[in-house]
């Protein structure tokens, strides 16, 4: 029996929070609408902004090179199908690791003394554009300065700094030098004090600054900022700005860019920073020969001396013993031997080699051993057969198997130094530039101006869209009568808000002064067909049946705070019971700092608290106005006590005259949450109002308004929403049922 009340409890649930959702999404999207020209006009701006910036930022340019990495190294045979099984780094990779190492860095920037800048002093802001849309019509032209500015540079300066050293705690300070006349210079310091002054081209040094200038193209008094940067931040600067990337996957070619406001910055460093690394690439290449050339270059001229020293010993001997010739006998012998000494040479030079790359217990290098040991073997054998031979033919074949000898391994050195050195020649390196840097100044990269402008707009819509609805989530003033009347307190009506009362208060020139608006007339007798006094005539009709149950015809009107139109209700509603034939007085309870009279033309004197006071009686303190049937008591003079003259038994005594001699009687009291004026008059009388204005009271106030009466024991009838304005996040109220005569 319970299954269809469950059943439908849940889709009672879902449709309640989905229209409660649709309503918050209507209330955002009125929220925007309703600030359309505020997002318009921040989304303007943006744009303006961006168009300004685009047009005025200083263009980037980009050099852009190519490289192309071989590969290099030869393969273990056997194996080659296999290398696509294992994971290999490309050697692209490797190279640009060392392209963008600091010791080629380095070099380019000691090069092209990239630590050291120096750039024309612009004018702020405009200055940039000026310079760089400058087109000479002649070598060494320049612009002529505008704004009278002439020591900032126009177009058309260049400065060419050779040498600028400066001691270690100058490091990244910026100097200015100063063009003077006949070519004349001065480096100024921080504080314009003069540290060097002299001519372009000379070298200038104070024994800590040194400055050479080789050229410079400037009118006198143009400045130019110079500094010299620590080197080894430029070096990392210049890492970073370098990029270099392999183009496709292991195709060995490396794509080479660096960005630049200067586009022959960028084609210089990126071209130089190129021909370092091939060179030092051929260098890399070629060390090996380059090694074995400087061995053979060191021994050559040992083995020179050892030819010349035993060439010399033979023929000493020769004339000593008067011998012509060895024997055929010891030719062949001596001729055996050379053989064995020049192989053994070779093969020493071998072992060397190999030892560079192998260890000595490798199996190569045991294999040199073991030939050296078999050729060693081989010659002591024929040295021995020497020993059967007559002693002179002995020494003469030791003489002249030491000049064979020296002279085959002298010959087979200058050989080997010589094919060495055509192969140190010969070497180009695995890496060859195939593009040199180049830049396209008619395209730069940045910035991209339309971009620009639309990324501004679109930044300036979001964040002029997210401004409206951080404003709508942080303000909690009450913007929907609904609020009020959950809190259980009846809102009688909703008063518009009126541009003719506007009119009437000045409100433009008062409120931005910090003033509450005073209005000089009556909106109901001014212009009757307003909204707001068609929206006060149904409060009239509500308050009849409200107050058919009240002690008295006596109604108090008040406010948790100032400036939400108590007094604009109170008058209003006054005069138009006044109008429907009624006999209605209106007191102005706030003494302190009340302003009825300003609106009925008459003086605050001789008021209420005149006659609270006892100095005046009610005859003397009512008025006459302008409107039939309305009579009103003004504040009086401002007394030091009003709360304790609204005590006294003057007042209670004023309430029964009054709620006898009119048909209604309307009381205008200050705020209940700043003074307690309210609650004293509102327990004289048999009808408590509420006045709230829209989208300035909290709901947290309206509820602390309520409990302060019930603290008093004053019940609160009810509350007039007023000042309600016409919103697309609010579509409710007179606004879209406004009911008007036809005029013809």
């Amino acid at each position: 029996m319970n299954t269809q009340p469950n059943s439908s409890t849940p889709k009672q649930t879902n449709s309640s929070a989905s229209q409660s959702q649709e309503i918050d999404l209507m209330a955002l999207l009125g929220a925007l609408i309703d600030r359309k020209y505020f997002i318009i006009a921040l989304t303007a701006l943006f744009m303006f902004v961006g168009v300004v910036y685009a047009v005025l930022s200083q263009p980037v340019y980009q050099a852009t090179a190519m490289l192309q990495v071989e590969s290099s190294g030869s393969s273990v045979p056997g194996l080659d199908d296999m290398g696509g099984m294992f994971e290999s780094t490309s050697a692209a990779v490797t190279e640009i690791e060392l392209l963008k190492s600091r010791s080629i860095i380095g070099e380019a920037v000691d090069a092209l003394n990239l630590d050291i800048t120096v750039e024309p002093k612009l004018f702020p802001y405009i200055g940039n554009r000026a310079f760089r849309t400058f087109t000479p019509m002649q070598e060494n032209d320049l612009a002529e300065p505008s704004f009278g500015a002439s020591s900032y540079a126009w177009g058309g300066e260049s400065i060419n700094v050779f040498r600028f050293d400066v001691p270690r705690n100058a490091i990244n300070q910026t100097y200015t030098l100063i063009a003077q006349e006949n070519n004349g210079i001065a480096l100024l310091n921080g504080d314009d004090e003069q540290i060097l002054a002299g001519k372009v081209g000379e070298e200038l040094t104070n024994g800590k600054f040194s400055l050479t200038i080789r050229s410079l193209n400037a009118r006198p008094g143009t400045e130019f900022l110079l500094s010299r940067k620590d080197r080894l931040n430029t070096i990392l600067d210049l890492q970073t700005a370098i990029g270099a990337s392999e183009k496709g996957k292991d195709s060995g070619i490396i794509d080479l860019s660096l960005q630049s406001t200067k586009p022959n910055y960028a084609e210089t460093v990126l071209n130089k920073v190129a021909a370092i690394y091939v060179r030092r690439n051929v260098e890399r290449s070629s060390a090996e020969a380059q090694k074995s050339l400087e061995f053979l270059e060191v021994q050559l001229p040992e083995i020179k001396k050892q030819l010349e020293h035993a060439e010399q010993r033979f023929n000493d001997y020769q004339i000593k013993r008067q011998t012509i010739n060895i024997t055929l006998e010891t030719q062949g012998i001596l001729e055996q031997v050379v053989l064995l000494e020049t192989k053994l040479q070779e093969l020493e030079l071998k072992r060397l080699e190999v030892g560079r790359k192998f260890k000595k217990d490798h199996p190569t290098y045991q294999g040199i051993i073991e030939q050296i040991a078999a050729v060693n073997k081989q010659k002591q054998q024929f040295i021995g057969e020497v020993g059967g031979l007559p002693e002179t033919q002995q020494e003469l074949l030791r003489l002249k198997r030491d000049v064979e000898v020296s002279n085959q391994i002298y010959t087979l050195l200058l050989g080997k130094a010589q094919e060495l050195d055509i192969v140190r020649a010969g070497t180009v390196g695995n890496v060859r530039i195939i593009d040199y840097a180049e830049v396209n100044t008619s395209k730069p990269v940045k910035p991209k101006k339309a971009l620009i402008v639309v990324m501004a707009t679109m930044l300036g819509g979001m964040l002029s869209v997210a401004i409206v609805l951080v404003q709508k989530a942080m303000h909690k003033g009450i913007e929907d009568p609904a609020e009020i009347e959950a809190l259980g307190i009846p809102v009688y009506a909703s008063v518009p808000h009126s541009d003719h009362q506007e009119k009437l208060t000045g409100f433009a020139t008062r409120a931005r002064k910090g003033k509450i608006p005073k209005a000089k007339t009556i909106l109901a007798l001014d212009n009757p067909a307003d909204l707001s006094i068609e929206a006060l005539r149904s409060l009239r009709t509500s308050l009849h049946f409200a107050m058919m149950e009240a002690k008295n015809n006596i109604i108090a009107i008040s406010g948790p705070s100032p400036g939400v139109g108590k007094s604009f209700i109170s008058v209003n509603l006054a005069s138009i019971l006044a109008q429907s034939g009624k006999k209605v007085l209106i007191i102005d309870a706030d003494m302190r700092k009340g302003y009825l009279q300003t609106q009925f033309n008459i003086t605050a004197e001789n008021g209420l608290s005149d006659y609270l006071s006892g100095r005046l009686n009610l005859s003397e303190v009512t008025h006459d106005t302008k409107v039939t049937g309305l009579d009103v008591i003004t504040r009086g003079q401002i007394p030091p006590n009003p709360s304790e003259l609204l005590m006294h038994a003057n007042f209670s005594k004023l309430v029964a005259e009054v709620s006898a001699a009119y048909d209604m009687v309307i009381i205008d009291t200050p705020p209940i949450l700043a003074v307690t004026d309210a609650a004293i008059v509102s327990a004289h009388t048999g009808t408590t109002l509420l006045v709230a204005r829209y989208g300035q009271n909290h709901l947290r106030e309206i509820e602390l308004t309520r409990n302060r009466f019930e603290q008093n024991g004053i019940d609160v009838k009810g509350l007039v929403f007023n000042g309600v304005v016409k919103k697309a996040s609010n579509a409710y109220g007179y606004y879209n049922y406004a009911y008007e005569s036809d005029k013809k």
